[in-house]
């Protein structure tokens, strides 16, 4: 498993976005997040041991520095993106953070995209709903339109979540959003997961007619995954998934 050991790595070539930059608000000794993913590259959840979460002025000073180096060096980044040990909208102070990067943004490289890799848990605060809406990329997952398999691929942490819930949450931001969905095959504690079948597409495909999102991104397992019973969806498989959502009008990139 990865853990990202400082606040900004990088920049790396990114699947989907380019030469990215990215931003880790969580600790850098452990796996923080309001979902337990069982494919997340990070592992599974852990507790904060001894470092916290990084401060607004830490972060700020990070990044700047760090685009400074890059500017010296003539490396232009596609992306300033916030991804990490977790989910970077648990930060108390993420929308200052937003604020301070978009600052930085245009004062070194104008034409960045600042990108938020989010699971979506948080987008009923008012405040994550600010900050996501001033990003360019607000970037946000959805794996599956069926409550079952949310609850056994992505396992919300801490209370009851619905697909239901999720939806009316995503189509408050009125188009100005990506749905990035992760999609496999396998086997956990002794069942069978495939967000992949012909039902579970059809009742995603219907979530987001609802939500119109301005583009889709698609992919499957690339590193390793802490549960170990898990499979990769074939490249034609994911581009016959893409079709179907380009044929109901919305912009889909495939990453396998």
């Amino acid at each position: 498993m990865i853990l990202f050991d400082q606040i900004i790595f990088g920049p790396i070539q990114s699947r989907r976005l380019g030469l990215s930059l990215g931003v880790n608000l969580l600790p850098v000794d452990a796996k923080i997040c309001s979902f337990d993913c069982i494919y997340c590259e990070c592992g599974f959840n852990t507790t904060m041991k001894e470092n916290p979460l990084p401060q607004r002025r830490e972060v700020q000073r990070a990044l700047e520095a760090k685009l400074k180096e890059m500017k010296e060096a003539g490396q232009v980044p596609d992306v300033i993106t916030f991804a990490g040990n977790g989910e970077p909208t648990l930060h108390p102070q993420f929308e200052p953070i937003i604020a301070d990067t978009i600052a930085l943004r245009n004062k070194y490289f104008p034409t960045a995209k600042v990108s938020v890799l989010s699971n979506s848990s948080r987008i009923h605060k008012p405040h994550i709903m600010r900050a996501l809406r001033q990003v360019d990329n607000n970037i946000l997952k959805l794996d599956t339109a069926i409550d079952e398999t949310l609850r056994r691929l992505d396992r919300p942490v801490g209370r009851q979540m619905s697909v239901e819930w999720l939806i009316e949450k995503l189509k408050k931001f009125n188009g100005e959003l990506i749905i990035q969905t992760m999609f496999l095959r396998g086997w956990y504690e002794g069942v069978r997961i495939d967000n992949s079948s012909e039902e579970e597409v059809s009742a995603w495909l219907k979530a987001l007619k609802q939500i119109q999102p301005k583009q889709v991104m698609i992919y499957t397992i690339d590193r390793e995954t802490p549960v170990k019973e898990l499979e990769k969806v074939p490249l034609d498989e994911l581009n016959r998934i893409a079709d179907k959502v380009r044929a109901i009008g919305i912009e889909t990139i495939v990453s396998c």
